[in-house]
């Protein structure tokens, strides 16, 4: 999959001149959309079909600063996926391959009245597609 980029904005930075921290989340939904674009499956056509992807829980860890104009590369991955849950993993760097922040979303399919959906039931191409691009977590 190819990394999404983004053109950090002068908006995006503090009094320091360094991006404020909760815009890394923001980046973090940009590239999933773009990853879910890029397997045939845009999040407006899940939306269509009644599945939802609600995030369950966010982990940030901050390796550098990243300052205005900036180019960030979000590399996303699947990291862990069971049908009702999925575990995206990013890293994100900098033009010359500074990390400047790895982070974790985890999520879970949903139907528009707020049930758990298998996503193997709700829509299996995705399911399939997903499971294969899984790779754990290296310890």
């Amino acid at each position: 999959m190819e990394p999404y980029h983004h053109k950090v904005q002068y908006y995006e930075t503090d009094k320091m001149g360094i991006t404020h921290h909760a815009n890394y989340i923001h980046w973090m939904e940009e590239a999933r959309i773009s990853f879910l674009d890029q397997l045939g499956f845009p999040f407006d056509r899940l939306e269509a079909m009644g599945i939802g992807s609600p995030v369950l829980s966010v982990e940030c860890r901050y390796r550098a600063p990243s300052t205005f104009s900036d180019d960030i590369a979000v590399a996303v991955r699947v990291e862990h996926f069971k049908s009702v849950r999925i575990r995206f993993a990013y890293e994100m760097k900098k033009a010359d391959g500074t990390v400047v922040c790895q982070a974790r979303s985890e999520h879970c399919f949903v139907s528009p009245e707020g049930k758990l959906l298998r996503l193997d039931k709700a829509c299996p191409a995705l399911a399939e597609k997903l499971a294969a691009l899984v790779e754990p977590a290296e310890e």
